[in-house]
């Protein structure tokens, strides 16, 4: 039989298997010159083309795939004991966060998985190339032909039809035996990207009066909320850190930059006692972008910027532009980041993030890797902070749905994930704070007593709409409506879940700067310490997420055919724990 009949025959047949929810099972080829590997075990598969894209053809044959090769680690239940055990403050190691060699020794492949898979390339005439220092990712370029034989796929050419970008993917590829066990994904294969995939969204209104004065700032204006309003509400100190290794990352994406003119325009109105001209640092990957013009100068970027300058003072921030050339397809340059970071001999303190997209659109396998990597990152004493998102209880984005939608990668349960509060007397869950259950990770025990207690108030309610059993999010919350932030040199008002996780990051931030003076661990993962101190933080009891807009009326005939979660007392998924008390914050780090 011709071979790419016999390829196009398989792929068929394990797209109707998996639609039919077979297991996967073993094939065996005719032998070939490539004897020694000819068992195929189906590794994922997909049983239609996803929403918004459109098969137009068969992948060119001579066009050229570029594969990236994630190799199993060799540890990574060692790597989770160790993250918990230099992040539970119970804990004897607490604090004592490990190095880059430390990390590497649990991420790296295992010899025979180099050997194996080294083996396997070979036998198609190639050599992987590491793609990281531990060579846990592994990188070749091969043209559509020889990855189909390869992969035993049958890539086809897709096009996502409101961009008209098109893709080179299969809907199901295989891995002889002797390497699945040793691989963890390979993509490009059944990750389809989403290229208008962004982070929560960010409508933007002209406020009612731009205000200029200082006086007009001090007081906590839930219809204009700036850093004094959030420095009254949550008691943050406005004196300047003191310590040069103290750090926070801002991460951008979509070549998203900032702007330094708006963010010194943005000083001089929300924080006449800080120096204009205080500035952050600048990085670029996979063509990224920092052109410093008005125009293209970034929303997110520009908010994220100058709520970490504008509330931890004195930290030093950097910012990191991620641009469209990434390796990572799916994870739009999310891995390719982290994959720099832990090649890093110093790693930043804190990371904040305000993109996301919903669980389901990323391949399990894929998650699951990026997820180890935030807990490799973790584990060297990085505290990482994702916006929950801005869908309610349909993800990340408001939609038409059927069932509750999970957000990722918020549901890596080695995140922190920040929700929304809106108002100040009382301040209560927005309807856009995405939270719930996620449907790829288990309940991690740092949360179980507080998740155990919310449902147990729930009931029934809803109980078939989501996985109770999930890791719940967020864990926090800060306010995030009606931030003023200045884009374009003009003032504009924010809201989303965006805003509210670089406030909650820079508090974190000012308090690794008090830990750092006093000869003291920062923070690092901070999931057990949050579940820890309930007490921390103020309790939000109203709100409900349906995945309203804020100026939608609120109705139970919307949000996927409910009203959504309610804020309760204690932990929930609309705010999580609550919003920071900064004193009894440092309180429970032990600044006394």
């Amino acid at each position: 039989m011709h071979m790419a009949l016999k390829t196009f025959l398989l792929a068929s047949i394990l797209s109707l298997a998996a639609a039919k929810g077979f297991k996967a099972s073993v094939f065996s080829y005719p032998a070939t010159k490539q004897a020694a590997f000819q068992n195929f075990i189906v590794q994922e598969s997909l049983a239609s083309v996803p929403p918004g894209f459109t098969q137009v053809g068969a992948a060119a044959a001579a066009s050229l795939v570029n594969l990236r090769i994630g190799l199993s680690s060799k540890d990574t239940a060692g790597l989770e004991k160790a993250l918990l055990d230099v992040s539970h403050p119970s804990s004897a190691k607490y604090g004592k966060h490990l190095t880059k060699a430390e990390v590497n020794a649990f991420i790296a492949p295992s010899d025979a998985a180099v050997k194996a898979v080294q083996k396997w390339l070979s036998s198609h005439g190639l050599v992987g190339t590491p793609s990281s220092s531990t060579g846990h990712w592994l990188s070749v370029s091969v043209p559509v032909s020889k990855a189909n034989t390869m992969l035993s796929a049958n890539y086809q050419t897709y096009e996502y039809v409101a961009s008209g970008k098109t893709y080179a993917r299969t809907l199901a590829f295989s891995l002889p035996s002797e390497v699945a066990d040793f691989i963890d994904h390979i993509h490009p294969t059944t990750a389809f990207n989403n290229p208008e995939s962004r982070g929560p969204g960010l409508s933007m209104t002209p406020p009612a009066s731009a205000g200029t004065s200082s006086a007009s700032n001090a007081s906590c204006n839930a219809a204009a909320v700036t850093p004094a309003c959030l420095q009254s509400l949550y008691e943050i100190p406005a004196t300047s850190a003191t310590e040069s290794s103290n750090s926070i990352l801002v991460t951008g994406f979509d070549s998203e930059f900032a702007r330094r003119a708006d963010l010194n325009q943005f000083l001089k109105r929300y924080r006449p006692d800080m120096s204009p001209t205080m500035t952050f640092t600048t990085e670029k990957l996979d063509g990224g972008r920092n052109p410093q013009n008005s125009s293209s100068a970034g929303l997110e970027a520009n908010l994220d910027i100058q709520y970490t300058i504008g509330i931890a003072t004195g930290v030093p921030v950097s910012f990191v532009s991620v641009g469209a050339e990434h390796q990572d397809g799916a994870l739009w340059g999310f891995l390719d980041l982290i994959n720099l970071l832990l090649d890093e001999d110093e790693v930043p303190l804190v990371m904040t993030t305000s993109y996301g997209n919903n669980e389901a659109v990323i391949p399990k396998a894929l998650a699951f890797k990026l997820c180890e990597a935030y807990m490799a990152l973790g584990a060297r004493g990085t505290s990482i902070l994702f916006s929950s998102g801005d869908g309610g209880v349909e993800g990340t984005q408001p939609q038409k749905c059927i069932n509750y939608q999970a957000a990722f990668p918020v549901g890596c349960p080695y995140v922190t994930a920040v929700g929304a509060t809106q108002g100040v007397s009382p301040e209560i869950g927005t309807s856009f704070s995405s939270g719930g259950f996620s449907n790829y990770w288990s309940t991690p025990q740092y949360q179980t007593d507080a998740v155990a207690g919310y449902l147990k108030a729930q009931g029934s309610t809803n109980e078939t709409l989501f996985n109770a059993s999930g890791r719940a999010y967020p864990d926090v919350s800060a306010q995030g409506l009606n931030l003023q932030i200045i884009l374009h040199g003009s003032t504009w008002s924010v809201y989303g879940t965006s805003a509210s996780t670089p406030i909650f990051a820079s508090i974190i931030a000012l308090l690794n700067d008090q830990l750092l003076a006093g000869n003291r661990s920062p923070l690092g993962f901070l999931n057990p310490w949050l579940y820890l101190h309930p007490e921390m933080f103020n309790d939000i009891t109203a709100g409900r997420n349906p995945g309203l807009k804020p100026d939608t009326p609120v109705t139970p005939q919307l949000g996927c055919g409910t009203d959504g979660f309610a804020a309760s007392t204690g932990w929930d998924p609309v705010t999580g724990l609550g919003t920071p008390n900064f004193p009894k914050m440092r309180a429970a780090a032990g600044l006394f």
